[in-house]
């Protein structure tokens, strides 16, 4: 069952009210240090219609009371402060536990998204510029998935193009080098950039490949082979939703760019300038180049021939990009000239999710101390280390089995909210101590708190009681149920603008919440009905920290 909050209900009631209201008009309610609630939206409007703010703000409260609405009082020029009902607020806390959701709604349902995250290259490391895309991804792919939406995950890797015709050639050249993929690569790499004969036999093999060579093709099978299973095996310890079934690289797409540059002239969205097929964009400093000057394809083609599959063949009501902010101007070239051929019509909405960089303790691009680009696996390696020995300092009793499987939750869950929790567009300091800290915005600190509360829960030993309506409640109360209401509006809110730090904030919040409900609230040792309302109000609580982690893809154990 769908359970809107009070906020929902108290901005439609206020709407309701008023004498007319534009478009758009929005209450503005939230949460209140003086009251329950507070709408602010009011206060805008009394110059429209011609009304003194306080004037309004009185007629609206008069109209208010009733339900679960037991006072409102206008605060300053015009501001609404609202209090409850307790008889409402703990009726609440029944149906949001009587309901699976925790009555969260559906509102993704029949919306069929694309999603576009990850992308690491064949050959080539993951590191820590993956970590963001794919973490990001990972969240809005469940997070629109427990909306009730289909996702459609694409993994767009990096497979084809000229550096697997270098390594094809060193390969062939090289037959005795058993080094890891990535090695050969650099070694490849490097012997290009040095030897120009063995640079133009590598062009030469990209032709090969590119025209079917059976033997080229073989090689180049053979590594996209190596590296799913290594793409695999980060996925596995990172606890991402990605498969091999979920890949679709560029070269799925070389087919189809004959077709996309064909069509893009035939239609004049794009011409021929110096040799090459470009579509021009008002405003861009540079043309989207379709098609080289030499014949060749790049990623516009690629990308532009991926925006007409996604839509025609995977039919896509939404197709969004986790990539990095360096790339907007890109995409705003892409998505411009997809709807200008007729291959992203208006109905389909593309987003560019872009984000920041992860940064070292420098406030430059995170790097290894000898300089190179981080690798993924040592990151995460490293973080599991640090938690199993912050949950050995924590609970020396477990057991080591136990030990490490704690260790990795906490560790890599703490990976992922310090990314998590910022910002998408924001750059953020990869900082392992901060990450770890047990108070905090941190994952630790969550999981903590969820642990703390289902210790509460078997303690109580037996099933939630019922709730009892007509108990009386503190403060602390009411402030952890009215933020235990706005669950469903948050999730949805991280759906709709693909931000993921907003649950991490309301999650914070929420652990805030508890910890100072504990504080002033006893649980176990309350008389009736006062203890059943309370092992209630912690089993909800608990729920909803756990579903709330469990859309971030972090674990929340029932023991730390």
């Amino acid at each position: 069952m769908v359970v809107p909050s009070f906020a929902a209900l108290l901005a439609a009631r206020i709407t309701a009210a008023l004498p007319s209201v534009p478009p758009g008009f929005d209450p503005q309610v939230r949460l209140s240090e003086h009251a329950d609630l507070q709408a602010d939206g009011v206060l805008a409007l009394a110059r429209p219609l011609r009304r003194p703010p306080r004037q309004l703000a009185t007629d609206v409260a008069d109209a208010l009371p009733g339900g679960f609405v037991a006072d409102v009082r206008v605060a300053g020029p015009g501001f609404l402060n609202v209090t409850l009902t307790g008889e409402a607020l703990l009726g609440r806390v029944a149906e949001r536990l009587a309901d699976p959701r925790l009555g969260v709604g559906l509102p993704e349902t029949g919306v069929r998204t694309v999603l576009d995250y990850s992308h690491p290259n064949v050959a080539k490391e993951m590191h820590v510029g993956h970590l963001r895309s794919t973490i990001i991804g990972d969240a809005l792919a469940r997070v629109l998935t427990h909306l009730g939406g289909t996702v459609v995950r694409q993994n767009h890797i990096g497979d084809w193009g000229t550096q697997y015709g270098m390594l094809i050639q060193y390969l062939a050249e090289h037959p005795a080098d058993t080094s890891a993929l990535t090695q050969r690569y650099k070694t490849a790499y490097a012997l290009f950039q040095a030897d120009p004969a063995f640079a133009s036999r590598s062009r030469a093999r990209v032709v090969a490949l590119q025209g079917g060579d059976p033997d080229s093709l073989a090689a180049w099978h053979a590594m996209v082979e190596e590296s799913t299973r290594y793409f695999s095996d980060v996925y596995e310890r990172l606890g991402v939703l990605l498969t091999a079934a979920d890949i679709a690289g560029e070269s799925s797409y070389n087919p189809m760019l004959a077709g996309v540059a064909g069509d893009l002239a035939a239609t004049g969205v794009a011409r021929v300038s110096d040799g090459a097929l470009c579509v021009f964009a008002d405003g861009a400093d540079a043309p989207l180049i379709v098609r080289k000057s030499d014949g060749g394809f790049g990623y516009p083609a690629t990308d532009l021939a991926a925006v007409r599959h996604r839509v025609t063949t995977l039919r896509a009501d939404r197709i969004v990009y986790v990539v990095d902010a360096r790339q907007a101007p890109h995409f705003r070239m892409v998505f411009d000239a997809a709807r200008r051929a007729g291959w992203l019509p208006p109905e389909v909405e593309a987003v560019h999710a872009a984000f920041g960089m992860v940064l070292g303790a420098d406030g430059r691009p995170f790097k290894t101390r000898s300089g190179d680009t981080a690798p993924l696996v040592g990151l995460l390696g490293e973080a599991v280390e640090r938690a199993t020995a912050v949950v050995a300092a924590k609970n020396p009793s477990l057991p080591a089995p136990e030990l490490a499987e704690r260790g990795r939750e906490v560790g890599i869950g703490a990976v992922k909210y310090a990314d998590l929790s910022t910002s998408r567009t924001r750059d953020y300091l990869y900082d392992p101590d901060r990450m770890m800290a047990l108070t905090g915005n941190t994952s630790v600190y969550l999981q903590y708190a969820h642990a703390r509360l289902r210790s509460v829960l078997a303690k109580a030993g037996s099933a939630v009681p019922p709730v009892r309506a007509d108990a009386p409640l503190e403060d602390v109360e009411r402030a952890l149920i009215l933020r235990l209401d706005g669950f469903g509006d948050v999730v949805a809110g991280v759906a709709s603008g693909c931000e993921p730090h907003r649950l991490c904030t309301y999650l914070f919040e929420l652990a805030q919440a508890v910890t100072a409900f504990y504080e002033r609230c006893p649980v176990l040792k309350s008389p009736e009905p006062l203890r059943g309302n309370r092992i209630a109000l912690c089993a909800l609580t608990a729920s909803t920290l756990a579903t709330g982690l469990g859309l971030l893809g972090i674990a929340a154990p029932p023991q730390l």
